[in-house]
């Protein structure tokens, strides 16, 4: 599944809420040599407006050299993960909180654009971010700089967040009824894709500075998004990027996506990425009626 990303190895997550400093250790991968479910003591407090804490299980790739078992192994753990990820999004949905996975490369802008739109959106729209990462906190400290409260997961080795990594960040963020949870994803276009985390929707963020064919190279992301925001227009006139030929890719993995064209930096574009989430926190408000 992960094993070339180096994901197979490796080091604990840890979960830092950065409005306390508290740091908690969420668990170590391929501490045991077989795949048992493993019971976690934390210290949360259960409460019914929160997830409660999960039986948080290893992912441990089979030891054995038959791929069937491998298969096996892997089709158990995204059908865990998958499970975690339908609590979630039960649980935002109880709450009216629209949770939006932003995937992208590393350095293509998202965490630019979360600063960007927090600052802008302050006075209309309560924003919270989970904000994974492998080792550091950096982007954590941004976005809370920008004003909204946020939890960092580093994720060690790991090259994506999953949906009990996502669970235990909302205990420690406990984001209001009504808001926005904006989830940033690892910087890597291939495993986030495979794993749901309970959000509504995944944005994909594809910077002008990469080449227009990623859609292409990475197709189960660009299908499994509903939203590409092709962002860093005010670099285009240096670079050589076809847009057209990059919004055409996108839509021919997904007929269905939607594309934003905009600038993070110099504010060109934001009005229609401001306009989509407010339409989609609508949606989600309105979806609790229907």
């Amino acid at each position: 599944m992960c094993d070339h990303c180096g994901c197979g190895e490796g080091a604990a997550t840890t979960l830092l809420n950065l409005q306390t400093g508290k740091e908690t250790i969420m668990r170590h991968r391929h501490d045991h040599p077989h795949d048992h479910d493993h019971h976690h003591d934390h210290p949360h407090d259960h409460d019914h407006d929160h997830p409660h804490d999960h039986d948080h299980h290893h992912h441990h790739h089979a030891h054995a050299t038959s791929p069937g078992a491998v298969v096996e192994l892997e089709t158990r753990v995204l059908a865990k993960n998958d499970a975690l990820a339908r609590e979630n999004r039960a649980w935002f949905t109880g709450r009216e909180i629209l949770a939006l996975n932003l995937v992208s490369s590393p350095g293509a802008g998202k965490t630019t654009l979360l600063e960007r739109t927090i600052r802008d959106l302050a006075a209309e729209l309560r924003l919270f971010v989970i904000e994974g990462d492998q080792a550091t906190a950096n982007d954590g400290a941004r976005i809370r700089a920008a004003g909204a409260p946020a939890v960092q997961v580093n994720t060690g080795t790991g090259c994506h967040l999953e949906a009990d990594m996502v669970a235990r960040g909302l205990q420690e963020l406990r984001p209001s009824a009504g808001s926005i949870v904006m989830i940033e994803n690892v910087g890597n276009l291939v495993c986030p894709a495979l794993f749901d985390l309970g959000e509504r929707a995944k944005v994909v963020i594809l910077s002008v500075t990469e080449g227009e064919d990623k859609p292409l190279k990475y197709p189960h992301m660009f299908k499994a998004a509903e939203l590409m925001i092709l962002n860093k227009l005010d670099l285009l006139p240096h670079v050589d990027f076809d847009v057209a030929r990059a919004i055409a890719n996108a839509s021919e993995v997904n007929p269905a996506i939607s594309v934003l064209q905009l600038s993070a930096r110099n504010g060109q574009g934001l009005d229609g990425w401001y306009a989509w989430l407010r339409r989609e926190a609508a949606n989600v408000r309105e979806a609790i009626f229907n």
